[in-house]
C-alpha cells in the first residue's frame, strides 16, 4: 500500500510539474524579450508624448497673467468709453430741456446757441459710442484670447495625464507579464523540487534499502584462539573424529609391528587395505553431507 501511494504521489508531482512547465512556456511566449521591447518602445513613446505636452501646457500658462492684465486694461478702456458716452448723453439731455424752456420763452438767438451746442454734442456722442464699440471689441478679443489660451492649457494638461495614463497602463502591462513569468518559474522550480521528491519516495518505497549485518573487527590486542590438531588415539566427540574402522586398522598395524615380521601375510595386508577403504568412503560421506 506504501508502495502504490509513493508511486500515485510520483504521478502527481509528474503531472503537476508537467503543467508547470506548460505554464512557464506559455509565460515565456508572453512575456519574451521581443515583445518586452515593443512594450518599453511604447511607454517610452507615451512618456516622451506626456513630457512634451506638459512642457508646452507649462509655456502656455506662463503667459496667461499677462493676458489677464491685458484684459483688465481693455476692461478700463471700455468702462471709460461707456462713461464718457453716458456723460455726454446726460449733457444732451439737459441741453434740450434747456432748448424747450428757451424757445418757451421766444429768446431765437439763445435758442440758436443751445441747438448748436446740442449738435455738437450729438456729434461727441456718436463718437464716444463708437469709442465704446471699438473698446468692447478689444474687450473681447482680449477675453476670447485668454479663454483659448486657457483651452490650449487644459487640453495640453489632459494630453498629457492621458499620455501619462497609456504609459502606466502599458507599464503595468509590462509589468504582469514579468511578474507572471517570475511566478511561473517559481511554481515550475518548486514542482520540479516536489517531484524530485516524490521520485525519490517512491524509488525508495519500491527498493527498499537491506540491513547488512556489520562486520566485526576484533580488537589489536586480542588473542585469536590456534587450530589444534587432535592426537590419532583421540577419543574427541567431533564428526570429523576417527571412526572405530580406523582404530582398528590401527591397531592391527600396531600389532603386526609389535611382531617384528617384516613381510607380513597376504591376509593382513588385505585387512589394512579393507580397513583403509572404508575409512575413506566413511570420510567421503560425511564430509557431503556436511557440505
Amino acid at each position: 500500500m506504501q508502495t502504490e501511494d509513493a508511486a500515485a504521489a510520483k504521478e502527481k508531482a509528474y503531472a503537476a510539474m508537467q503543467e508547470a512547465l506548460k505554464n512557464l512556456e506559455a509565460a515565456k511566449a508572453a512575456a519574451s524579450p521581443e515583445k518586452i521591447a515593443r512594450f518599453n518602445d511604447d511607454i517610452a513613446r507615451f512618456q516622451e508624448l506626456r513630457d512634451k505636452m506638459a512642457a508646452q501646457a507649462a509655456e502656455l500658462r506662463e503667459s496667461l497673467p499677462t493676458m489677464q492684465a491685458d484684459i483688465d486694461a481693455a476692461q478700463a478702456k471700455y468702462d471709460e468709453a461707456i462713461n464718457r458716452a453716458s456723460k455726454l448723453q446726460a449733457k444732451l439731455d439737459m441741453k434740450l430741456e434747456e432748448l424747450k424752456a428757451v424757445e418757451a420763452l421766444g429768446d431765437e438767438e439763445l435758442a440758436e446757441t443751445i441747438k448748436q451746442q446740442i449738435k455738437s454734442l450729438r456729434q461727441e456722442i456718436v463718437t464716444a459710442k463708437a469709442r465704446v464699440d471699438f473698446c468692447e471689441m478689444e474687450l473681447r478679443e482680449v477675453q476670447d484670447r485668454l479663454k483659448r489660451q486657457e483651452r490650449q492649457v487644459n487640453d495640453c494638461e489632459r494630453s498629457a495625464e492621458m499620455y501619462k495614463a497609456h504609459a502606466d497602463q502599458f507599464i503595468a502591462w509590462r509589468d504582469a507579464l514579468l511578474d507572471n513569468l517570475k511566478k511561473a518559474q517559481t511554481v515550475y522550480d518548486d514542482a520540479c523540487k516536489a517531484y524530485e521528491e516524490a521520485k525519490a519516495a517512491a524509488d525508495k518505497a519500491t527498493s527498499p534499502e537491506i540491513t547488512q549485518p556489520t562486520e566485526t573487527t576484533p580488537p589489536s590486542n586480542s588473542t585469536q584462539p590456534t587450530e589444534t590438531t587432535q592426537p590419532t588415539g583421540s577419543s574427541a566427540t567431533s564428526k570429523y573424529a576417527p571412526s572405530s574402522s580406523t582404530k582398528q586398522a590401527d591397531t592391527t598395524a600396531d600389532k603386526l609391528a609389535n611382531t617384528g615380521d617384516t613381510a607380513p601375510s597376504a591376509i593382513a595386508l588385505a585387512g589394512i587395505a579393507a580397513a583403509g577403504l572404508g575409512i575413506t568412503a566413511t570420510a567421503t560421506r560425511r564430509i557431503r553431507n556436511s557440505k
